[in-house]
């Protein structure tokens, strides 16, 4: 990577690296090269953010439960976010892929976003330590920390329906993966959510399994959430039937 492109980078990151070989191989997708890449930064990088934002989140929120907080860190962690604050970057715009991936339009991807996001975190461990990277993710994620409150703990889908199946004593969904397309690094899920039985089903697509299963969980809850609007309605026509028999019978009782 040309070292001009590398120092523009830096200042967009705040950080400058004492060996900018490590934001390179931070910005190179597999696509680009086998042999080095950023997918051991990534790995890293990944344990460090989490512990990162565990770490502000205990401490910003003392008196929140495990779930809470669990929630809230799923939040900030989540690809989507990852992927968002790249964009801020720009990053898509210095990734180094090979020709097809690029065509195929990887530099936009959030998966792929979000895990050179996690990559850059491990290069600048690697490079200054975990007080120096500890620092630039406080920053970057100051503005979403900040805006945090425990009201802000809603559930996943697959949480929200398992949940609605419990307490009215239903068993829970099957999921199952239908279809799987594509290459290892860009594959399309479709997964399928059945509930009682097999006589309620839907299906979910997404860049990974369990993208797939959550939209399939999230519409199966509108499903579920129908069908028992459906009935209640059906219940309550019933009940007015009944009633108005049982006040014709009296009025006939009464002549």
């Amino acid at each position: 990577m040309p070292t001009e492109s590398l120092t523009r980078l830096s200042r967009r990151l705040g950080y400058t690296f004492n060996d900018p070989d490590r934001l390179a191989v931070a910005m190179t997708h597999r696509s680009y090269s086998n042999k080095s890449n950023y997918e051991t930064l990534e790995f890293l990088g990944d344990s460090i953010v989490n512990f990162v934002i565990a770490d502000a989140l205990f401490h910003q929120f003392p008196d929140a439960s495990e779930g809470q907080l669990s929630r809230l860190r799923a939040k900030l962690v989540q690809g989507k976010t990852l992927a968002s604050i790249s964009r801020e970057f720009e990053l898509g715009d210095y990734l180094r892929m090979g020709s097809g991936e690029l065509k195929s339009g990887g530099f936009r991807r959030d998966s792929i976003l979000a895990d050179v996001f996690e990559a850059i975190v491990g290069a600048i461990y690697e490079d200054s330590g975990f007080d120096v990277c500890r620092e630039r993710i406080l920053y970057w994620f100051q503005s979403r920390l900040t805006e945090l409150s425990l009201d802000d703990t809603g559930k996943d889908p697959k949480s929200v329906l398992q949940e609605f199946l419990q307490g009215r004593k239903i068993a829970l969904p099957d999921y199952k993966v239908v279809d799987v397309v594509g290459l290892a690094h860009d594959q399309t899920f479709t997964v399928s959510c059945s509930v009682k039985e097999g006589e309620l089903m839907t299906q979910g697509i997404g860049e990974s399994r369990r993208k797939a299963e959550q939209i399939a969980a999230s519409d199966m809850m509108t499903k579920l959430t129908q069908q028992l609007s459906m009935e209640k309605k059906l219940s309550k026509e019933k009940e007015s039937v009944k009633q108005a028999r049982e006040q014709n019978g009296l009025k006939k009782h009464d002549k």
